[in-house]
């Protein structure tokens, strides 16, 4: 009997919902206010799949920033939490099962993939409910009309909202910088470098003359992660690379003003065999090919570089033998190129915040996230609340409260922010700025004066990520990526010294016959859609 009234109940629910004649987004709308909070007139729920970095809060379900933003709105959100670890293929199963969320929160997706679930429909095209429901981020594209170019796909839609640093942060904007032991260099009796000759001339004299005083040879010269900082710090003073970073393999010739593919060019070989007589000579770590990042951060600590490219090591790394380390300018080459050219776009993950076609409140979720893009958003987000993460200081500035700065536990600062917030890990939906991410290794001031030593040669107008269209990609995703796969191992092995600078008109020759026309053609297709 209860079964039979409960399936009677079920019905006549449908039938009033019909009788209604009011689609999902109807009530949408209906439910929605069109400013101010609560977001929502009746409260509802909103399933987010939200990956979960290693250094973030590994619940959302019950975080400080996101706790106060349910009340403030009226809108609950379910996080499932996804672990860096496993992102791409929970990612995968949860594109091609159909079984999607609401919406996306800080993920990855390349600019293909967003380009194709768009084009079936599984994602949403926001421009015009940014046009009406995110008057924040509106605001921005309207006064960085860059931006909008950015995130905008070939056909015309924006899949998704992006991460977005102030144009005037600049410091992290130029990401990893070169740092060099200033206690060596007076040991040594050296100025700061200030060309590619000087920095070898260092090296040399860091390798043999003891500048720790230990009596030992025990100094390297330059160590680093991997070799890919040191290679783009010294790119631009061997001038490639000269759009930026974010587009592998191709930039604009100097000369031609014309679309290049450098790794063929006599610059890139010059800059090869630089590297290749540093690393010959044992003034590059001999496992800068291998090395661990836990080992890197170690070897930092324990004072062993007399060089390396990283963010600020005093945040990054800690301790004290990292104070030794200066920042250095900008070297010029050997040709008098001199440029920086690792800045990164305004716009740099596109699919920080994505909103699928099973969205039945797309409005209101708009709006949810919208509030990240403006002032008070970006204070919750990165600050928390006043009087429980944050307080106001005499000079009137948003500041961390005592127990977050100087930890009780004995933690990190980046373990204490994340107790309450949930930005640490990136690719967040919101914009970075220097008055409130505070307490990261971009924001200290030690990074702020780093970046304004690099800050007279450092690009202009750096390219973001090209977007290609469907049938691009498809030729990209085959022979492209062997053309990238292909330079990325050669240029290894030419510093290593694996492959001799002898073989360098067959290396040429190899990318030639593996579709580099088309590969070019296909580059210079999604430049001139930028441009228009």
């Amino acid at each position: 009997m209860k079964k039979r009234l409960l399936i009677l109940f079920c019905i006549l629910l449908m039938m009033l919902s019909a009788c209604s004649g009011k689609s999902k987004a109807e009530e949408d709308l209906d439910n929605l206010n069109e400013s101010g909070m609560p977001i929502v007139k009746e409260p509802i729920e909103l399933d987010i799949f939200a990956r979960q970095a290693l250094v973030s809060n590994d619940n959302w379900n019950d975080v400080l920033v996101f706790n106060t933003y349910r009340d403030l709105t009226n809108i609950d959100v379910n996080f499932k939490m996804v672990p860096d670890n496993v992102i791409t293929e929970k990612l995968n199963l949860t594109l091609g099962g159909g079984d999607l969320p609401d919406a996306f929160h800080s993920i990855f997706l390349s600019n293909s993939d967003m380009m194709k679930y768009g084009k079936q429909g599984v994602f949403l095209p926001l421009n015009d409910l940014i046009d009406e429901y995110a008057p924040n981020f509106k605001k921005i594209l309207e006064e960085n009309p860059v931006i909008e170019k950015q995130i905008t796909f070939p056909d015309g839609n924006i899949y998704g909202f992006p991460k977005i640093t102030d144009p005037e942060f600049f410091s992290y904007r130029t990401k990893e910088k070169p740092w060099i032991n200033e206690k060596w260099l007076e040991a040594l009796d050296m100025d700061m470098p200030e060309t590619t000759e000087d920095f070898y001339q260092y090296l040399l004299a860091v390798k043999d003359g003891d500048p720790n005083g230990n009596g030992k040879a025990d100094e390297v010269p330059y160590g680093g992660r991997e070799i890919d900082p040191l290679f783009n710090y010294l790119s631009g003073a061997f001038g490639i690379k000269t759009k930026g970073t974010s587009n592998a393999n191709i930039d604009l010739d100097p000369e031609t003003n014309e679309l290049r593919f450098y790794p063929i060019s006599d610059s890139y070989k010059d800059l090869l065999i630089y590297l290749n007589k540093l690393y010959s000579e044992g003034l590059i770590a001999k496992n800068i090919f291998s090395i661990t990042d836990e080992q890197y951060r170690a070897n930092t600590a324990e004072g062993m570089y007399g060089s390396t490219v990283f963010f600020n090591p005093e945040i990054s790394v800690g301790g004290e033998k990292v104070k030794e380390l200066t920042s250095m300018p900008m070297l010029e080459g050997p040709n008098g190129d001199k440029q920086f050219v690792t800045l990164s776009p305004e716009a740099d993950n596109k699919s920080a915040f994505i909103i699928t076609n099973e969205n039945e409140n797309p409005a209101a979720t708009v709006r949810w996230i919208d509030y990240f893009y403006g002032e008070e958003g970006m204070k919750l987000f990165f600050l928390g609340v006043e009087g429980e993460t944050y307080e106001i200081n005499d000079d009137g500035e948003a500041v961390y409260m005592d127990h977050i700065v100087n930890s009780s536990e004995g933690k990190t600062m980046a373990q204490e922010q994340s107790k309450y917030l949930t930005y640490q890990g990136g690719g967040l939906p919101s914009v970075t700025t220097e008055k409130y991410f505070q307490g990261t290794a971009e924001s200290s001031e030690k990074a702020i004066e780093a970046a304004e030593k690099l800050r007279p040669d450092v690009i202009e107008d750096p390219w973001p990520p090209f977007i290609y269209k469907e049938e691009e990609m498809d030729k990209l995703t085959t022979f492209g990526s062997d053309i990238d796969k292909y330079v990325l191992e050669m240029r290894d092995k030419f510093i290593a010294g694996e492959t001799s600078f002898d073989e360098w008109d067959h290396y040429v020759q190899t990318l030639e016959k593996m579709n580099l026309d088309e590969y070019l053609e296909i580059k210079q297709a999604a430049l001139d859609r930028f441009e228009e």
